[in-house]
């Protein structure tokens, strides 16, 4: 699962690389800055809370909402496997890998 995760993130660093050799969305959306990427992210995390109220499309909005997320953090140089650490470290603090190793 994280692998898909992973690779979405390479893609998405790859098309900020090329952004001017590249006329893809996410190319679009990096080269308008971060306030264009949180703009889209705050459009699309509206979207899902519909779907979510009115129980209909939501896996869509949420693989919206996810992919938009990933962006912005890419547009405000913010690195997903740092993300991904701290969560780990959360999960450390909590103590849900000490119950789980029981």
């Amino acid at each position: 699962m994280s692998e898909n995760l992973l690779n979405l993130v390479n893609t998405i660093r790859d098309r900020k690389n090329k952004k001017d050799e590249d006329k893809s969305y996410t190319s679009s959306l990096l080269s308008g800055g971060l306030s264009k990427c949180i703009d889209k992210m705050e459009e699309e995390f509206s979207e899902l809370k519909e779907a979510l109220n009115d129980k209909s499309n939501i896996v869509h909005e949420a693989a919206d909402t996810i992919y938009h997320i990933l962006v912005t953090l890419e547009a405000a140089d913010i690195k997903f496997e740092d993300v991904l650490k701290e969560l780990e470290d959360r999960k450390k603090q909590s103590g849900i890998e000490e119950k789980n190793s029981r």
